[in-house]
């Protein structure tokens, strides 16, 4: 069912609607029954939630009796940014991501921020779906606040992701939806994958097929949970190694996205396309996996090319989930706090 969750008029004499697409039982809503909510488009050049959005509804609503929970999904949070492919919000050129909680008495963004983030409070679950930049492409990731960790954690490891990193709490922005949902209770992932500008299908299907795994966890589903759920690696910053780039030119990728590299393998070539001379050989600084490779090919020094995660095959394989929950429990106790 399609609801409008806010509006607000725009300049010309025309207004601007968010909507969700709300999901529930054939019966009524009971109370108590659990809620998981889906939202992407945030960034209007961010597309690969689109496919997720769209193919969640879809296979809800071919077997609508087994939808024993709520579902709320978010499809376009900036339909300026979208239909325009700006990542900002035009004509204020704000990235929204960065105006969470909102406020309901500030200018249009503020206004839907806080709308938004009300109208998300107090679900189970919710996913914040982004896609990397033009620049570069991403393996399926969940990307989690240390601080956050112990709790969000054992939601990540079932949504069928390849990869969750945990970030240390500096590097996270405070006025992101995800941060705020957090704040206030609501446990938020942040999913990173694909490539901006594109759909990448078989990382949306790979999506879905993690929210059923987890609606199914939740009671939100009683069909059978997708099979063959992948189990991911799991790691914090100190095992990411960059690489960036030393000379300018065209950079022409040897290895392959999404694969294990060893220690002084050749990621690929930094060509000069006026000279036909080969500026730099970009090579692997770590044994471990490429889980961002540059894709946009024009390249100056200093452009980041790859990110790697230093583990082995078999590290990959046995996962590391109660290292990083027990990390997280040491980081809130050197603080004063504990885990919810």
């Amino acid at each position: 069912m399609k609801q409008e969750v806010c509006s607000a008029q725009l300049y010309v004499d025309e207004t601007l609607r968010i909507w969700k697409n709300h999901l529930e039982p054939l019966g009524r809503v009971k109370p108590g029954m659990k809620r998981i909510s889906v939202v992407t488009g945030i960034h209007g050049d961010e597309l690969e939630g689109q496919l997720v959005a769209f193919e969640l509804a879809r296979r809800i609503q071919e077997s609508p009796e087994k939808l024993t929970g709520v579902v709320d999904i978010y499809p376009a949070i900036n339909p300026l940014g979208i239909s325009t492919i700006q990542r900002s919000v035009p004509q204020f050129d704000l990235d929204m991501n960065r105006i969470f909680p909102g406020n309901d008495e500030g200018d249009l963004v503020e206004y839907i921020s806080q709308q938004v983030v009300e109208d998300i409070a107090g679900s189970d679950l919710a996913f914040d779906i982004h896609a990397s930049n033009i620049f570069l492409t991403e393996v399926p990731q969940i990307r989690i606040n240390e601080i956050t960790a112990a709790r969000l954690v054992p939601f990540a490891v079932r949504a069928n992701m390849d990869f969750i990193w945990v970030h240390a709490s500096a590097t996270v922005l405070q006025n992101t939806l995800a941060y705020s949902l957090n704040d206030i209770g609501t446990p938020c992932l942040v999913v990173e994958m694909g490539v901006g500008m594109r759909i990448t299908r078989e990382y949306g299907h790979q999506l879905v097929d993690g929210i059923f795994n987890l609606m199914c966890d939740l009671g939100i589903w009683s069909g059978e949970a997708p099979a063959n759920i992948r189990k991911p690696i799991v790691s914090t910053d100190g095992k990411v190694s960059f690489v960036n780039a030393d000379a300018a030119g065209v950079f022409l990728p040897r290895a392959s996205h999404d694969n294990f590299v060893g220690a002084g393998e050749e990621l690929g070539v930094i060509a000069d396309a006026t000279t036909g001379q080969v500026n730099q050989v970009v090579t692997s600084p770590t044994d471990g996996l490429l889980f961002t490779l540059r894709e946009f090919p024009v390249v100056q020094p200093g452009s980041l090319i790859a990110r790697i995660l230093g583990v082995t095959p078999e590290q990959r394989e046995n996962g590391n989930l109660e290292e990083v929950r027990a990390k997280a429990r040491e980081f809130l106790a050197s603080r004063g706090l504990q885990e919810e």
